[in-house]
């Protein structure tokens, strides 16, 4: 198949299939996710097409969604588990940090559960509450899983085979206002590794290391500055657990500064992460402290007010000035 243009939901959709024929272990799991084809529409025409025992419509029970997936994996399947929203897997976090990401370990390698978890994630859709959260650094706090984001269609089609063929868990952030967005897919394209990231603009003055939603923004910040004269490479970190260190260590070697983008709260968030190790591994490098720009520690305001919220160009641009002042 030759490289189409196509929608990221849509691409979800082409790499749910493609699994589903290559492999009959293989299920998919979550509310709505057969007949109505997701609330996001998803999965549509995936149980028309290869029935009810293959993409399976649940309870509305996330923890009995992901403890069914972990008792599957354990039988030789590979489920593929839909969370509708990402404020509502926290009645799956028990099952997902205690016993999914544990097993492995618990059973001295005997066990694996290839178990993917999806997860529409963020905010800039005038959601209500419980509908917009970006709870990522929950999960690659917790060793044993695996946790990444694609932030565009090649890469959701490509990084979703890759977790599904993972023997280990994987937790699959999906952008949900970039679901619409297109980008060039190629099928038969050989992808890179799952876990590494990728300079998606070059640069010399300063890195924007961002993931998932943000990598837009991040573009769109570099655009920006290079009409000032600013030269600015962007990272698109891709996963969050492992994070790709000896890439971001490469580009922050080149420019000597580094802000980092995402939209969960800066507290505590994976920009924290970063920050801490490229100072470690980067401190005769550097010409200014790594930034970092993000939510706010609030809970996540109504939908009229996420646009003040969510970390836009004009904050983005405002570190990358701060940090190129040093």
């Amino acid at each position: 198949m030759a490289a189409e243009k196509m929608s990221l939901s849509k691409a979800i959709n082409a790499s749910l299939r493609t699994a589903l024929e290559t492999d009959p272990k293989v299920l998919i799991m979550g509310e709505d996710v057969g007949k109505l084809g997701g609330v996001f529409r998803v999965t549509d025409g995936l149980q028309k097409d290869f029935g009810e025992d293959r993409v399976i419509d649940t309870p509305l029970a996330e923890s009995g969604i992901v403890g069914t997936a972990i008792g599957l994996a354990l039988r030789g399947y590979r489920p593929v588990v839909e969370i509708q929203f990402d404020g509502f897997v926290f009645p799956a976090y028990d099952q997902i940090v205690t016993q999914l990401a544990k097993m492995h370990a618990r059973s001295l390698g005997k066990v694996k559960l290839p178990v993917v978890v999806r997860i529409p994630y963020g905010g800039g859709i005038g959601a209500v509450e419980h509908h917009s959260e970006s709870p990522e650094a929950l999960f690659a706090h917790v060793a044993g899983l695996k946790v990444v984001s694609p932030a565009n269609a090649s890469d959701a089609y490509w990084m979703l085979q890759q977790a599904i063929d993972s023997d280990d868990p994987v937790i699959y952030f999906e952008p949900k206002r970039r679901y619409h967005d297109k980008s060039e897919v190629d099928t038969a394209a050989i992808p890179g590794p799952l876990h590494a990231a990728r300079v998606v603009r070059p640069g010399t003055d300063l890195t924007l290391a961002a993931y998932g939603p943000m990598v837009k923004v991040a573009l769109d910040a570099a655009a920006a500055a290079a009409e000032e004269g600013k030269s600015i490479e962007v990272l698109d970190l891709r996963s969050m657990s492992p994070i790709d260190f000896d890439t971001i260590q490469r580009s922050v070697e080149r420019t000597g500064r580094l802000v980092v983008v995402h939209e969960a709260p800066v507290f505590l968030g994976t920009g924290s992460e970063i920050a801490a190790r490229v100072t470690e591994r980067c401190f005769y490098h550097l010409q200014a402290p790594v930034l970092r720009v993000g939510g706010f520690h609030s809970p996540y305001p109504p939908s009229r007010l996420e646009d003040e919220y969510l970390p836009g160009l004009d904050r983005v641009l405002d570190a990358v000035d701060r940090a190129l002042a040093y």
